[in-house]
């Protein structure tokens, strides 16, 4: 079987379709993967078939919040190469398995007339009970209900998108779409990489949909060296240690909330290890043998068994790795799902509610860094969790269910 795999953003997007496509190729399918040009030395070494994008500037998309017009024309241009590159690639494969953010996908699968699997690692398809994933409003709101902020994200993405695939799909000789947010999840099987356990459903989804767990990816190569550093500062005593990391976000008051955070800990005879990860998060911090920088890419299945506590910005795979290590957990969300994430993880009592890193006092988050800690509740449902969620096999369903495709296709011939 030939499998395409499209995915672009940063590691919790595109680490689990690494693994995924490692996986298909051990089972013997043929495996072409489509990511961003700054993921090339991962793919590398795990000796996949890749192409690279021709246009992804994911890490200047996350170095700063980008203003209407920007995101605009980014989104333009990468809806334009999707086109270029993707139906090519797609004529010579039997399956499209893409991100939900590859808004040109369902159009390209439906002009190729191959299938699709539509991916999202959160509940992004519109329905009555959940709101959508990308605004701040996580709870339920009696005026701003979740099927008026549907109906509101629905008209955002048509602005944004609709003309550009229109254009596209009118030069290739299909008719326009009506709705871009109607066309994308009613072509595709919509297939949810998140945990059943950590995650939600809407029952009133009417689109065709799977959930099959988070694709945990913990085989890419990291440096021995700075890991047993990192053992060798847990190991040196006993005492709490808490993790901190805003892995590939920027946030510009990153460097008090970090300070603040180290001031916390020695205040309460804690340790503090830091995760740097792409803006350098706690650089600045004055060298103290309270402190650790891990500043090089250690798998979380590594890194987080041996902490007591973990604080971080909210993204699918970093919660799905805090909670998978059975570890109490704290939210700092910046944008898009880590607010959906941060309040999941306050509603299954894994931890205290989120924070905002900006309008809060020192104070403030010193109370909330010792709640985190000695409660012994958040320690209780967040091991329960992980035990859940250790049970699930997200890997090996989301195989069989892009395997499907080809029993279903050989059944067809055999007619």
């Amino acid at each position: 079987m030939k499998v395409l795999l499209v995915v672009r953003g940063s590691q919790g997007d595109v680490y689990p379709y690494l693994g995924l496509a490692g996986e298909l190729e051990k089972r013997g399918h043929d495996v072409t993967l489509s990511l961003p040009r700054i993921f090339e030395n991962e793919a590398r070494s795990a000796a996949l078939h890749y192409v690279l994008q021709a246009f992804d500037d994911i890490e200047g998309m996350m170095g700063d919040v980008p203003d209407t017009k920007n995101l605009l024309d980014w989104t333009r241009r990468v809806i334009a190469s999707q086109f270029t590159e993707i139906i090519p690639l797609l004529r010579q494969s039997d399956v499209l398995v893409a991100a939900n953010t590859e808004f040109a996908a369902a159009s390209i699968a439906e002009y190729c007339n191959k299938p699709l699997i539509r991916t999202a690692f959160g509940p992004f398809i519109p329905g009555r009970v959940i709101p959508p994933p990308v605004f701040p409003w996580s709870k339920p709101h009696p005026v701003f209900r979740p099927v008026f902020l549907w109906a509101l994200l629905n008209l955002g993405l048509n602005l944004m998108v609709k003309k550009i695939i229109n254009r596209h799909r009118c030069a290739l000789g299909m008719r326009p779409i009506a709705d871009q947010a109607d066309h994308a999840p009613s072509i595709g099987d919509n297939y949810l990489m998140y945990s059943k356990y950590l995650g939600n459903t809407d029952p009133a989804w009417k689109y065709r949909w799977n959930i099959g767990g988070y694709c945990f990816n913990d085989t890419f190569p990291y440096s021995r060296k700075a890991y047993e550093k990192y053992l060798a500062f847990i190991k040196k005593d006993d005492r709490p240690a808490v993790f901190f990391t805003l892995g590939s976000c920027n946030a510009v008051k990153r460097d008090r909330f970090a300070a603040w955070l180290f001031d916390i800990c020695r205040e309460n005879n804690y340790r503090l290890v830091v995760g740097c990860g792409w803006w350098e998060v706690g650089a600045r911090l004055p060298a103290s043998e309270d402190l650790f920088l891990l500043d090089s890419a250690i798998p979380h299945h590594l890194v987080f068994p041996h902490v007591t506590a973990i604080i971080h910005h909210g993204g699918s795979g970093t919660t799905h790795s805090a909670s998978r290590a059975g570890k109490p957990q704290m939210v700092v969300p910046l944008l898009l799902d880590q607010f959906y994430w941060g309040q999941r993880i306050c509603d299954l009592g894994a931890g205290p509610g989120s924070v905002k890193m900006s309008g809060i006092s020192k104070k403030y988050l010193a109370r909330r860094v010792t709640d985190l800690l000695t409660n012994p509740e958040y320690r209780k449902n967040a091991g329960a969790l992980a035990g859940r969620m250790r049970e699930e096999r997200g890997l090996e369903n989301i195989c069989e269910h892009i395997e499907s495709y080809g029993e279903m296709a050989e059944e067809r011939i055999a007619e």
